[in-house]
C-alpha cells in the first residue's frame, strides 16, 4: 500500500515515542510521561492541555491516544520560545537571571513552586553563570528535539520488526456483543479512554511459526472504478416517481471519529423505494468538482426506537451510480431511520501544518468600517448551502440550530430568533443567504474585528486556515417513491452512532462468507467485497479477548480507515468489530486487497 501523509504523520509519531518508549506497545502511565512524549514530538503543552488530556481517573493511554493528541497540538518553535523569553528579559541583554525567571514563573500564568523553578533553572544554566542565555537554549532545545527524533526514525528503519510494528484500534469499530440479544457497547472511545495492552511484548508481530499456524489471508483484486454497477436497475419512469431531498455533511471530529445528522424517513403506504445518497457538489466551476466528491457515502435504513442503542437493519445502498451509491426495493408503510455513513478511508482528521498561511477574513473599508473579506463571504455561502438541509434556499430555525450546536454547543431561542428576523434579512421567517452574512459580519463587530471566534466556527465546520474545507463532506439523500409521497425530517440521535456502528456491522457479516483463524475456530473473519470497497469484520466467539494482527503490506494502490498497512487490534471476549475498510487510491487503476490476519499469542 503507498504511505500516505496520515502514515507519514503516525511514523512522525512513532519517533517521538520510541525516543521515550522501548516499544510503541508500551502506554504511557503517569502525565509527566505524556508530557515527556509530547515535548520529544516538538510541541510545549500547558498544564491546562495536559489536565485535559489526562482527566481524573485516566490510568493509561496508548500509542494511537497519543496520536490523536498531537494532532491537536500545534508544534513548539523555536521564533515563538524566543518571544516568550524576551518577554522575560527586563534588562534586553539576551540574557535571564534566576531572579527575573523565578518572579515571572511563580507570579504570573501556571504558577510554579519556587522549588521547579530551581530545577528548570539548574537545566537551562547552560553556562553555569547564573544566567539563561536564551538564544542558545533554543537552538539547543531544537536541535536536542530533531536529534532525537532522527536517532528515532534510523532505529525504526534499521529494525524490521520495528518498522512493521503498529498497534490500536485507529478505526472507532466499538465491539459488540456476540450473546443471543446484542447489547452493542459505545461505539467510540472517549476523550482519552484507552483499551489495555500487553506492555512486555518487543512487537505485534507474531513468530512466524505460530503466524503460519493460526493465520488467515485473503487476496481479492478490484477492477478499476466503473461510474455505473452492472446490476444497477435505475427505475424508467424514475422522474415521475415522487421525490424529496435531504442535505447533510460528515464531520472529522477532535478525535478522528465522523460524525453527521440522522433522519427520519415516514412513507405512508407500501411502495416501491428508490434511495440515492451522494456527495453533494458546492463547486460553481463546472471544469472543477469540489474535492470531497471522491469520498464515498452509503445509507442505511433502520428500524427502531431512537432512545435505544437495538435496532434492525433493513437495507443499505449497496449498488453504484457514478458519485451516488443506491438501494431500490420496496418498503412497508412506518417510520424508519436513515444512516448516513463514509468508510473514512478519503476523509480522515488532518495533521496540522504550521506552514499553512493563514488567509484573512475581515478587514477594514477606506471608511474604517469593518467587512467580510471576498475568500470568507464565499466559505459562508459554502456553508449556508450545507445547513440549508432542505434545499429551499432559505434556513428555518431548526436548520440554524443544527448549525449553532455544531459550532456552538448551544441553541437559538424562539426569542433569540424573533431578534434576527428584526435586524437581519428573512423570507418567510426564515432566514436568507444575505442575512446570514449579515449575522456573521455582526459577529465580527460585536468582536471588534477580532476573527478568533470566527474561525473557531469555520473550524467546526472543517475548514483549514486556507479556507479549504478539508475534514468534512457535505452529501444529499434523495428518497424517491413510485406511489406515495415520503417525508423526510433530520434528526440528531444520542444512540445514532451506535445504531449506525451495529449497522454496519450486520451489512458486513449477512452478506460476507466467515472463514476462522487456523488453529483457532472461534475467532471469525468476514470480509465483504462491495461496489468500490472491501470490508471485514472479527468475530471473536471465545471467552477471552484475542488481539489479532493485520498485515496489508502486499496490498497495492489501497489505503485503510485506519490509515496504517499493519496495525493489531484487540476483540474481547464475545463480541465482534468493524476491523478495517479499504478502498483505492486511485479509482481509475486497478487494485489488490491482500490481508493477512494473525492472532498474537498472549503471554
Amino acid at each position: 500500500m503507498q504511505r500516505s501523509e496520515e502514515e507519514r504523520f503516525y511514523m512522525t509519531c512513532r519517533a517521538a515515542y520510541l525516543s521515550v518508549f522501548r516499544s510503541s506497545l508500551v502506554n504511557i502511565t503517569s502525565k509527566d510521561q505524556l508530557c515527556t512524549v509530547l515535548q520529544q514530538a516538538g510541541t510545549n503543552p500547558s498544564q491546562k492541555a495536559l489536565d485535559k488530556y489526562w482527566p481524573p481517573g485516566t490510568k493509561r493511554l496508548n500509542f494511537d491516544d497519543f496520536c490523536e493528541i498531537l494532532k491537536r497540538e500545534n508544534p513548539a518553535e523555536s521564533d515563538e520560545l524566543m518571544r516568550i523569553f524576551k518577554k522575560f528579559d527586563v534588562n534586553c541583554d539576551g540574557c535571564i537571571s534566576h531572579d527575573e525567571l523565578s518572579k515571572v514563573l511563580t507570579s504570573t500564568g501556571e504558577k510554579m513552586s519556587p522549588k521547579e523553578v530551581d530545577e528548570i533553572f539548574a537545566l537551562a544554566d547552560i553556562n553555569k553563570d547564573g544566567k539563561l542565555d536564551y538564544a542558545e537554549f533554543c537552538r539547543l532545545f531544537g536541535s536536542t528535539v530533531e536529534q532525537c527524533q532522527t536517532a528515532a526514525l534510523e532505529k525504526i528503519e534499521a529494525d524490521a520488526k520495528l518498522k512493521k510494528q503498529n498497534f490500536g484500534n485507529q478505526l472507532d469499530s466499538s465491539p459488540q456483543s456476540l450473546e443471543p440479544q446484542p447489547a452493542p457497547e459505545t461505539q467510540h472511545r472517549t476523550q482519552l479512554d484507552t483499551t489495555h495492552r500487553k506492555e512486555s511484548r518487543s512487537s505485534s508481530r507474531p513468530s512466524s511459526a505460530r503466524s503460519r499456524r493460526s493465520s488467515l489471508s485473503t487476496a481479492i483484486t478490484m477492477a478499476t472504478g466503473g461510474s455505473k454497477s452492472g446490476r444497477l436497475a435505475e427505475p424508467k419512469s424514475l422522474q415521475d416517481w415522487h421525490h424529496t431531498l435531504m442535505k447533510g455533511c460528515f464531520y472529522v471530529e477532535e478525535n478522528g471519529m465522523i460524525v453527521s445528522l440522522q433522519y427520519r424517513l415516514h412513507i405512508p403506504q407500501t411502495t416501491s423505494v428508490y434511495l440515492t445518497i451522494q456527495p453533494l457538489n458546492l463547486s460553481q466551476n463546472p471544469e472543477k468538482l469540489s474535492p470531497w466528491m471522491c469520498v464515498d457515502t452509503a445509507l442505511y435504513v433502520v428500524t427502531g426506537n431512537e432512545t435505544k442503542e437495538d435496532s434492525n437493519l433493513v437495507c443499505f445502498t449497496e449498488l453504484r451510480d457514478k458519485e451516488s451509491f443506491v438501494w431500490r426495493g420496496e418498503l412497508n408503510a412506518g417510520s424508519y431511520l436513515l444512516l448516513p455513513f463514509t468508510t473514512g478511508c478519503r476523509l480522515m482528521k488532518k495533521a496540522r501544518k504550521t506552514t499553512t498561511k493563514t488567509v484573512q477574513i475581515v478587514n477594514r473599508d477606506q471608511s474604517g468600517e469593518l467587512e467580510l473579506t471576498k475568500e470568507f463571504k464565499a466559505a459562508l455561502s459554502d456553508i449556508f448551502d450545507v445547513i440549508d438541509l432542505d434545499g429551499n434556499g432559505l434556513l428555518s430555525l431548526e436548520e440554524y440550530n443544527f448549525f449553532e450546536q455544531r459550532t456552538s454547543g448551544e441553541k437559538c431561542d424562539e426569542d433569540a430568533w424573533a431578534v434576527c428576523k428584526e435586524n437581519f434579512d428573512t423570507k418567510n421567517n426564515e432566514l436568507t443567504r444575505q442575512g446570514f452574512m449579515e449575522l456573521n459580519l455582526m459577529e465580527a463587530n460585536d468582536r471588534e474585528g477580532d476573527p478568533r471566534d470566527l474561525w473557531l466556527t469555520l473550524e467546526a465546520m472543517g475548514y483549514n486556515r486556507s479556507l479549504e474545507m478539508v475534514e468534512a463532506c457535505p452529501f444529499v439523500i434523495e428518497v424517491y417513491c413510485q406511489d406515495v409521497k415520503a417525508t423526510q425530517q433530520p434528526v440528531q440521535l444520542d444512540s445514532g452512532i451506535k445504531m449506525l456502528n451495529s449497522a454496519v456491522q450486520r451489512s458486513i457479516t449477512s452478506k460476507a462468507e466467515a472463514k476462522s483463524l487456523k488453529g483457532h475456530e472461534s475467532v471469525l473473519v468476514y470480509t465483504y467485497k462491495g461496489e468500490s470497497r472491501i470490508s471485514s469484520v472479527i468475530a471473536n466467539k471465545s471467552n477471552q479477548k484475542v488481539t489479532v494482527h493485520i498485515n496489508n503490506e502486499h496490498s497495492k494502490n489501497c489505503v485503510s480507515s485506519r490509515a496504517m498497512s499493519v496495525f493489531a487490534v484487540e476483540v474481547p471476549a464475545r463480541t465482534k468489530m468493524v476491523c478495517q475498510h479499504v478502498m483505492s487510491v486511485n479509482s481509475q487503476q486497478e487494485w489488490t486487497y491482500n490481508c493477512v490476519e494473525s492472532i498474537i499469542p498472549s503471554l
